[in-house]
């Protein structure tokens, strides 16, 4: 598909709207079912007969698949065109959610909520999408674009919580992963002023000329995006675990199941206001030390939640605040990617991040129910979340915001 200039490259002050509102609207549609996907675990296992770990594991493939696919479908983006990778991430989703609906075996919930919704949203995840608005935006306003697309995934969250438990309620939980199924082929539609490739919008005034191999090597060897990639595990499982498990676990207190429908949705909301406000933030103070502090206050955060009495007015408090840390770390992490590494390869190399941050989803939600079925408890993992936040804490403090040193023969300025 040929590509034109994005009009921010003629004015680098200003924002594309039209591709930053469509991203916006992708990473809703993308972000949303997934985030859902624990109003199912009990009336779905309760009709199958399957236990806890089962559809934990479904769920911890769905974020391993995740994490695996993103770097590669941030590649083929990079090359080929983001709006391409987003009209098959319509296509995927769909198809792994039809095939959850109607899994008659723990193997094809494996392949269908696990695997294939998985690949589904990595090729429409953030990695996608905030490389797009990277190429097209000034890096002086990438932070808050980056901001604005993780809100929306936010937003996302917030819609998809009453709206999944809606449609159990209404057509029971088949008919409703067959519903949200339909809704993701509008992908293609709304992704196409996204489309153009790695040398497009403002990219193609100054591109690094790079191999993807050339691009990996200088990555890994790069001590600040290692110690970035790290703690971007944490991250992953700790909020994992929260959206596979808190439905359960509310069961469990025995505080009425409105309440976790409404803590999602309040942790979707307050997440908007997070993730916005971390885009302001991160342009403004260091990106490391802002990192750090949302790790440490997520710890601090479970502890009170678990040392506290537990009652509904607690799952509310403690939602509004969890939502305002639970994706603020994306935009300076993927700012902090682009300023060491240039937007050439950044939806390889923002996805290698992430595939981390999947591998800390994948541990978080299967440990989740692994343990509950041998303790009958959360709690284990609940305090593993806290000792690896403040972890992460101290990993992100040595991190140098600048850009990896290249030889100046071959370095152009992005």
């Amino acid at each position: 598909m040929t590509t034109a200039p994005s009009p921010a490259s003629s004015r680098p002050d200003a924002l594309p709207w039209l591709i930053i509102l469509c991203g916006c609207l992708v990473a809703a549609v993308t972000f949303g079912p997934r985030s859902a996907m624990g109003f199912y675990q009990l009336p779905l296992l309760a009709e199958k007969g399957w236990d806890r770990t089962t559809f934990s594991l479904a769920m911890a493939l769905q974020n391993l698949a995740w994490g695996f696919g993103t770097p590669i479908f941030g590649a083929l983006a990079d090359r080929y065109g983001t709006w391409r990778v987003l009209a098959l991430s319509g296509v995927i989703y769909c198809a792994g959610l039809v095939m959850m609906a109607t899994a008659t075996s723990p193997g094809m919930l494996y392949m269908g909520g696990g695997v294939l919704v998985g690949l589904g949203v990595a090729s429409g995840s953030f990695g996608i999408v905030l490389a797009a608005f990277a190429r097209n935006v000034a890096p002086e306003r990438r932070s808050f674009a980056f901001g604005l697309g993780t809100a929306a995934g936010s937003a996302g969250m917030f819609l998809f919580a009453p709206l999944s438990q809606g449609l159990i309620d209404a057509y029971g939980w088949y008919q409703s992963l067959l519903i949200m199924a339909g809704m993701m082929l509008v992908l293609p539609l709304i992704a196409i002023p996204l489309r153009g490739n790695s040398k497009s919008g403002l990219a193609q005034q100054a591109v690094y000329e790079q191999t993807m191999g050339a691009a990996l090597k200088e990555a890994l060897g790069y001590r600040s995006y290692n110690l970035l990639v790290a703690g971007f595990f944490v991250c992953g499982f700790q909020v994992a675990f929260i959206t596979a498990h808190f439905p359960a676990y509310i069961a469990d207190l025995g505080i009425d199941s409105r309440y976790a429908v409404l803590a999602l949705a309040l942790i979707g909301f307050f997440n908007i206001i997070g993730s916005l406000s971390a885009g302001v933030l991160a342009q403004r103070y260091s990106k490391p030390h802002f990192l750090a502090w949302i790790y440490l206050g997520r710890s601090v955060l479970v502890t009170a939640f678990l040392l506290l009495p537990q009652t509904p007015a607690s799952v509310i408090v403690f939602a509004v605040l969890m939502g305002l840390l639970w994706l603020s770390t994306v935009p300076p992490t993927n700012g902090l990617v682009a300023i060491m590494f240039g937007t050439r390869h950044l939806g390889l190399l923002g996805g290698i991040a992430f595939f981390s941050h999947q591998i800390g989803s994948f541990l978080g939600v299967w440990l989740g129910g692994y343990l509950y079925d041998h303790f009958g408890s959360y709690d284990p993992v609940w305090w593993l979340g806290v000792v690896l936040g403040l972890c992460a804490a101290l990993v992100h403090l040595p991190i140098q915001e600048k850009p990896v040193e290249r030889p100046a023969a071959l370095s152009a300025a992005e």
